[in-house]
């Protein structure tokens, strides 16, 4: 996992690409001057606050990003469908309940991801992230964590922590390298 950017000079190249599009269409123009009080912007509000953030996991494969990103997209969509479903229908039918997801990815911003991917799918939403590493001895071995999800209708725990694994925490431990 690379917590350091290639360049120094563009320490976050999304963000500051994420900057200067923002620039543009909050100006609503795209005329030189604004080009480049943009880009400049875009290059320097990343490298002064850089000393306030703490490291984080690179992103070293946009591609697959972009990728999941569609992904999540698609699963909130069917998700909401299921949702209106369940709701709609008898609430007798409804199983909700609690699972425990063992995850695997040890960084902050990895499991923070996960944790979203999972809160913006209706039907769940992730309750807790434990141990925390805070609460850990800097001695200890690192040991199991995990994330603890409420789920609207709970059908097989099993087949739910797989899919968890397989559908959202794979892909980020290949785009962090993690």
């Amino acid at each position: 996992m690379r917590l350091q950017a290639r360049f120094r000079w563009l320490p976050t190249p999304f963000r500051s690409l994420f900057l200067f599009i923002v620039w543009l269409l909050l100006n609503n123009s795209v005329s030189v001057g604004h080009i480049i009080l943009g880009a400049i912007l875009a290059l320097l509000i990343p490298l002064f606050s850089m000393s306030f953030r703490d490291p984080q996991p690179l992103i070293l494969k946009p591609g697959l990003a972009f990728k999941q990103l569609l992904i999540v997209l698609y699963d909130i969509i069917v998700a909401n469908l299921q949702v209106a479903l369940l709701i709609l229908g008898p609430s007798k039918n409804l199983r909700p309940g609690f699972v425990k997801v063992p995850i695997d990815l040890m960084h902050e911003m990895p499991i923070t991801i996960l944790a979203s991917c999972v809160s913006l799918t209706p039907g769940t939403v992730s309750a807790e992230v434990y141990p925390l590493i805070k609460s850990l001895n800097e001695d200890d071995e690192p040991i199991q964590r995990y994330l603890l999800i409420h789920v609207l209708d709970l059908g097989d725990e099993q087949a739910l922590i797989k899919q968890i694994k397989a559908r959202y925490e794979a892909p980020l431990k290949e785009i962090f390298q993690c």
